[in-house]
């Protein structure tokens, strides 16, 4: 039986530790912020603010300490939003060991450093007092957190260049509805996972402005294009964008109903405010909204084109009218396409 820390009880983190709780061969106890969401989970086992109607196994424990979530785990799994990664995994690496396998499942790029999740950890963990090289894995693919809970077969990737790691996060988070395939490049899976936000907002306002099936089809064929170029120039491979992380994740949240992205997206398209719009969520995250600039700010330190992503920054950052940016993409120069990696 393995001790599992989940780090983040939002609708995701929550989805996993369901996951993992209906093993039965682990411990789990999830670690939530809120003391709302660990009142509900004790006295209700739903995490109702955040994924009502999926009900979580008795087994799993919830907690608001750190320190209890993560004492004596073999494996700490983290679920934050992006913007949180940092002062958490602060926090938590007093209570780190060595040994603990550290899988992030969060999907996003920092802000001001532009860096990915896993860097952002590897920078926590390996500078200043109580320092090591953590055993790191990232987890992302094509799912929504509500279907997961509710045991929808699912499929998703794991990322390490230690083989060994992924195969331990297979064994550990694999059963008969939750498949796990490994991988070795943790750039591309991260990369995908962030920036394919960004383009399923700019989905969801194709759909609010009224277009139909062609323009999400185009939309989402050169999305996964500028993906691609931006992972490649980052030192990520060009495949992975075709697999679980890449194609299959994009596809996911720019064409379902569940997806938040999207959701901002749509209302967007309507011609809503986006602060509107982010008060109306009542504490979920929609990362695409926070990876925007990130994406743009790492777009330009690696000298790649990224006109969709461009546009939707310009919607987003400066409150651009969707209808122009648009049209906009519409009439860039006309140029050829060859390769995922062109503009």
């Amino acid at each position: 039986m393995a001790k599992i820390a989940v780090i983040g009880a939002g609708a995701w983190g929550t989805a996993l530790a369901i996951t993992l709780g209906r093993k039965g061969s682990h411990k789990v106890t999830l670690w939530a912020y809120e003391k709302e969401v660990v009142a509900s989970i004790r006295e209700t086992h739903v995490n109702e603010p955040f994924l009502s109607g999926c009900r979580m196994p008795d087994t799993i424990a919830a907690t608001q300490s750190l320190a209890e979530a993560i004492e004596g785990a073999d494996i700490v799994l983290s679920v934050m939003p992006s913007h949180h990664a940092r002062r958490v995994w602060s926090q938590m690496k007093p209570l780190l060991r060595p040994e603990m396998l550290l899988v992030s499942a969060t999907k996003g790029i920092e802000n001001d450093s532009l860096l990915r999740m896993t860097e952002v950890i590897t920078e926590v963990l390996t500078r200043g007092e109580g320092s090591f090289q953590p055993k790191l894995c990232a987890l992302s693919g094509p799912t929504f957190a509500r279907e997961v809970a509710k045991g929808f077969p699912t499929t998703i990737s794991v990322a390490s260049a230690q083989t060994a790691l992924c195969e331990q996060v297979q064994e550990a988070f694999s059963d008969a509805n939750f498949r796990v395939y490994r991988c070795d490049d943790v750039i591309g899976l991260e990369m995908g996972g962030s920036v394919k936000n960004v383009i399923a907002i700019a989905a969801g306002v194709v759909d609010g402005i009224g277009y139909g099936h062609n323009t999400v089809a185009g939309l989402i064929t050169r999305g996964l294009a500028e993906m691609t170029r931006l992972t490649v120039a980052c030192g990520g491979k060009a495949e992975t964008m075709s697999g679980l992380a890449g194609l299959g994740d994009l596809v996911l949240t720019c064409t379902g109903g569940l997806s938040r992205n999207r959701s901002v997206g749509v209302e967007l398209g309507k011609g809503r405010k986006l602060d509107e719009i982010i008060a109306g969520m009542h504490g979920m995250v929609a990362e695409g909204v926070l990876t925007t600039s990130a994406a743009v700010g790492l777009a330009h330190k690696v000298q790649v084109e990224m006109p969709i992503i461009g546009q939707m920054h310009e919607i987003l950052q400066n409150g651009k009218d969707p209808s122009d940016a648009i049209r906009d993409l519409m009439n860039r120069p006309l140029t050829k396409e060859s390769a995922l990696f062109r503009a």
